[in-house]
């Protein structure tokens, strides 16, 4: 089944859902509707903080310290 078909059946039983049910599924659906995460550009201050580690990094390998051990 494809999504469009999907959200066309969906919205047919929200079409067809007495009004009391759909006051108990808005707060469902409203919470489903939201990304689970957001992803944000990195501020200023983060990303110099990134470029001046990848440079130590570069200078120095050695002083990777890989995430699993950590």
């Amino acid at each position: 089944m494809t999504t469009a078909v999907l959200r066309k059946e969906l919205q047919g039983y929200i079409a067809k859902m007495p009004e009391h049910r759909l006051v108990v599924l808005k707060p469902l659906l409203s919470e489903m509707a939201e990304p689970l995460y957001t992803i944000e550009p990195a501020s200023k201050a983060e990303a110099k903080r990134a470029e001046k580690r990848i440079k130590e990094y570069y200078d120095d390998p050695s002083s990777f310290v890989p995430w699993k051990n950590n």
